[in-house]
């Protein structure tokens, strides 16, 4: 028992350190190489986690293979566009000024219940709104809608907008993050101040703090 506990605590810790490796992904993300690479992985990881008889050895030679490669292929496909479209695939427009391309929906093996969900998804549910819609090679739909059906930004009204920097968390879960407040040009005592006006005497009480991107304090107690 004390042998397979063990040996999972490693693998498990060696899988982590390679997915680490890989990227910061998400699975919808994935190139279809990467996804094959991580579906192979858990599974070479697997086996040796369910018989103790296969030395761990075995598992963790073709995951650190496995890993090798899947960085050769990334390398090669940062480096050369035209590998990168052998090994990652093209992107697929599937709908051009509001006309569905039959030819490529088959192409592509995307049915058309498939296209029209997308389209949902993404509120753009009529197909006459659509000047692009191009499946990426990641498998994600994009879709530019036509020029009269953009949302209006404040550039196309003429309104000047103030730069909106990247908030900064202060408190999680109870715990200061010391580095972001002098980030921020602040102190802890500044915060505690800040705190003490909201009837808060402790750092524990809060479930988070931050400065949005217009530098305003937010806070929000625990209960």
């Amino acid at each position: 028992m004390l042998v397979a506990f063990v040996r999972t605590l490693i693998l498990y810790t060696i899988v982590v350190i390679v997915m680490r490796i890989m990227g910061k992904r998400q699975i919808g993300q994935l190139q279809p190489f990467e996804l094959a690479v991580a579906i192979m992985i858990s599974e070479l990881a697997a086996v040796p986690m369910q018989d103790t008889r296969i030395p761990l050895i075995n598992g963790i030679i073709p995951i650190l293979t496995l890993l090798i490669a899947q960085i050769i292929l990334s390398f090669v496909s940062l480096k050369s566009i035209k590998a990168r479209g052998v090994i990652c695939g093209k992107p697929t427009v599937m709908i051009e000024n509001g006309t569905i391309i039959e030819e490529n929906l088959r192409k592509e093996m995307y049915t058309l219940n498939d296209l029209l969900e997308q389209l949902r998804i993404k509120d753009t549910p009529n197909i006459n709104d659509v000047e692009f819609a191009i499946l990426e090679t990641n498998g994600q739909l994009s879709i530019i809608p036509k020029s009269g059906k953009k949302a209006v930004s404040p550039e196309d009204m003429g309104i000047n907008t103030d730069y909106e920097e990247l908030p900064i968390d202060l408190i999680i879960d109870g715990k200061v993050l010391s580095k972001n407040i002098e980030k921020a040009g602040h102190t802890k005592e500044w915060l505690m101040e800040e705190l003490k006006k909201r009837g808060i005497s402790s750092t524990k009480q809060v479930l988070f703090a931050s400065l949005d991107s217009r530098r305003k304090f937010y806070c929000q107690k625990k209960f």
